[in-house]
């Protein structure tokens, strides 16, 4: 069996893996600003200030695909409950469970496909 052939496979699910972890990372950085921007929003942050600037143009890039699905509910003076942005943080967690178990299966292919190699490699060939 020839070395290239048989880790192949080992190199692509090792991309799909780091491909993955990409993805997985910037769920975990979104759902980090949802949860800023739901407590800014839910205290009444001056939004004038640089910090709460920052973090409200981050928030409505992750909040581009649910924005307006529900309507912000205005507490007291700038105090706002955005069901929208829980709904994407629940939408969000998902899908970062998912990629998650995606992550696990990987590695455990990954792990699999080495130790058959070298189980194969430690077999005497038939002639």
């Amino acid at each position: 069996m020839d070395r290239t052939t048989s880790t192949a496979p080992i190199v692509v699910a090792r991309i799909a893996r780091a491909l993955t972890f990409l993805v997985y990372a910037f769920v975990i950085v979104a759902l980090i600003i949802l949860l800023l921007g739901f407590v800014l929003e839910l205290f009444g942050a001056n939004p004038d200030a640089p910090f709460a600037q920052w973090l409200y143009r981050g928030l409505k890039r992750v909040m581009a695909p649910f924005r307006g699905l529900f309507e912000p509910v205005e507490l007291d003076g700038r105090s706002v409950l955005d069901i929208s942005i829980l709904f994407a943080m629940l939408v969000y967690g998902i899908v970062g469970l998912a990629l998650h178990a995606l992550i696990e299966r990987l590695s455990l292919l990954i792990v699999t496909m080495r130790v058959d190699n070298a189980a194969a490699r430690r077999r005497p060939s038939t002639p």
